[in-house]
């Protein structure tokens, strides 16, 4: 692939945004600027690389040059350039051929996340609560903050539901493709014979949406209060502080009693709810462009088994990229980072030859 053509538009796009960003009147608008200001950082890397692609070029070639030569000592000295100048230009055209595929706009939102047992009873719940941990520690890992939207907690431990967002740089980037079900094989601490049992829990990955994004009539809202309630349906508050949030139009309902205020409590459930019917539309229209490609990375289906934590044989397996790690123990303590990057690798490649094709 020829990519001087594609070097020279990030070069000429990177001098627009440029002078748009000189532009004071960008900054009246903080989500724009912001756009803009990520754009122009995106661009100005890829306007980098094609710099050192082209040096690299360069010298690749004087020093095949040299080895053609009649100073075999020089020679010798070059074929070895040669081979790591093969490398690096190989490097640099792969990282250049990514540029081509456009960033996915929600990629530096923040997220929402959402898990919830499936099969499995009291085990899903307690996997729920395991993942639950593994997400924060990455998240803390990552310099990410972590919220806690909506938890419903299980009598023998972990979670039937829980709710949190995450707040940082890129996150939803790294995130999305958590999205499916997780699929857990172990011997759950409620078993009395030491038999291996199989549950399931799902986790849904929301971009964050911002009140611009969707626009909420709020007549089409019922909204319900009443009091919070622990494991057991044992009452927890005195007041009526849990808030439940129904979007008639589409049926979706978010409740939230985490927090003792109902002022809280809503403004928590309107944020999940805003990021999931975000969600929605933002599936619809990518449902097309997910119809004409063969993989599975980040087509968002919800009921798609994507992962299985195998605790005997200490082996976490992504079944849409084929990856299997034998760090299970560590990957439960948020060190999930090689996974994540392979699956965004494999997502990029899937796009470049989409475009190529």
């Amino acid at each position: 692939m020829d990519l001087q053509p594609h070097i020279a538009k990030f070069a000429a796009r990177m001098a627009e945004v440029e002078v748009e960003l000189g532009d004071p009147k960008v900054f009246e608008n903080n989500r724009r600027a912001q756009e803009l200001g990520r754009e122009y950082s995106r661009l100005k890397n890829l306007v980098q690389l094609g710099e050192q692609l082209d040096k690299a070029k360069g010298e690749l070639e004087e020093n095949r040059a040299l080895v053609d030569g009649g100073d075999e000592e020089m020679a010798e000295m070059a074929a070895e350039e040669v081979t790591a100048l093969e490398k690096e230009v190989s490097r640099l055209e792969k990282e250049l051929q990514f540029g081509l595929v456009p960033p996915d706009p929600a990629d530096s939102r923040n997220t929402i996340v959402e898990i919830r047992a499936g099969a499995g009873g009291d085990e899903a719940a307690l996997f729920v609560g395991d993942l639950y941990r593994m997400y924060t520690h990455y998240a803390t890992a990552q310099g990410w903050s972590h919220e806690l939207m909506e938890g419903n907690a299980a009598e023998l431990g972990g979670y039937r539901e829980v709710i949190f967002a995450l707040n940082g740089e890129g996150v939803y980037k790294l995130m999305k493709f958590e999205s499916g079900v997780h699929r857990v094989q172990r011997v759950p601490a409620t078993e009395a014979s030491g038999r291996n049992h199989t549950s399931t829990v799902t986790v849904a990955v929301l971009p964050e949406a911002e009140e611009v994004d969707v626009e909420i009539d709020p007549a089409e809202l019922e909204v319900d209060v009443y009091r919070s309630s622990g494991p057991g349906g044992q009452s927890v508050n005195t007041t009526d502080s849990a808030v439940r949030i129904t979007h008639k139009p589409t049926g979706l309902v978010v409740t939230c009693q985490d927090e003792k205020s109902q002022h809280k409590n809503k403004a928590k459930a309107m944020k999940v709810l805003r990021s999931r019917l975000l969600d929605q539309k933002l599936a619809e229209e990518q449902a097309k462009y997910a119809a004409q490609r063969k993989s599975q990375v980040g087509t968002g289906e919800r009921n798609e088994r994507i992962r299985t934590y195998n605790f005997p044989q200490n082996r976490v397996s992504d079944h849409r990229i084929e990856l299997t790690l034998h760090s299970l123990p560590q990957f439960m303590e948020g060190e999930i980072d090689e996974m994540i990057n392979s699956l965004i690798q494999h997502d990029l490649e899937e796009k470049l030859a989409a475009i190529e094709a």
